[in-house]
């Protein structure tokens, strides 16, 4: 049984004041849930219907805890609480509750300069969709970029919505939020990005380690980061008229073509 307050603190963290004042962040799902908990983020609570709670139960004892989405044994069992699904209604801030809610404590990341494990790193210039920026995390992950940097503008990682647009993705993913001309101008990384005035990305020479910057949905790169790019790169358009790519899409086909030619 969950209480009102229970539900009112979960609720809480949609905002971002809130998050930010508690160090917490809201999770759903197996495979949101799981991702996180398989990485090693730590759980403040763990909400959940009976019939995921038996799942994760029965692959633990069969030695299965990561397959399963079930927390290792650090996790302590009081962070556990069972609910029915009209409780995880409550909680949840999906549509369709999906057996699970966790809340997590935020992560504490370093720089991604020292970080950095992969080549390719993203730098995110005033991102402000939700589901744009969780898809453009999912991407990373696939592209087996491990860093993303975001301007203070960026919208938050950690709100419900972007974490669900990951499925599990930020999990793998190191995010970080900083004043990012200032720190594009400490990089000594050739800064990529695309540009309506760029040269066509198809024919042109790409560096091995970069970092690509991508822009607002509406304007693009601001014109101070504008000033900073090194290799100003397009996506040619192929048919006239057609309106222009969504900044998610946009990165997805600047990720590939970076990887197919770097690979």
């Amino acid at each position: 049984m969950i209480s009102k307050n229970q539900i009112k603190f979960v609720k809480q963290l949609e905002m971002k004041k809130y998050r930010q004042r508690e160090g917490l962040f809201v999770a759903e799902g197996p495979k949101v849930v799981g991702d996180l908990l398989a990485a090693g983020f730590n759980p403040h609570a763990i909400y959940a219907t009976e019939e995921w709670s038996n799942k994760a139960h029965e692959a633990h004892k069969s030695n299965k805890a990561n397959e399963a989405n079930w927390p290792h044994e650090a996790h302590s069992p009081h962070q556990f609480t069972p609910v029915s699904l009209d409780e995880l209604r409550k909680l949840s801030f999906l549509q369709h509750p999906q057996q699970v809610l966790a809340v997590f404590r935020l992560p504490s990341f370093f720089s991604p300069l020292t970080s950095q494990h992969s080549p390719l790193e993203l730098a995110l210039d005033g991102i402000q969709d939700p589901g744009n920026l969780g898809t453009i995390i999912r991407i990373a992950d696939w592209f087996g970029i491990d860093s993303i940097v975001c301007s203070l503008d960026t919208a938050d990682a950690w709100s419900p919505k972007v974490v669900q647009a990951t499925m599990g993705s930020i999990a793998r993913v190191s995010i970080t939020y900083t004043d990012l001309k200032e720190y594009l101008n400490h990089t000594t990384l050739p800064i990529c990005g695309t540009l309506l005035d760029g040269d066509n990305i198809y024919t042109q020479e790409l560096p091995q380690e970069a970092i690509i910057v991508m822009g607002n949905e509406g304007n693009g790169i601001s014109p101070d980061i504008r000033q900073l790019v090194t290799h100003r790169l397009l996506i040619p358009q192929y048919r006239p008229g057609a309106e222009s790519l969504n900044v998610a899409i946009a990165t997805a086909i600047t990720c590939a073509e970076f990887r197919r030619r770097n690979t």
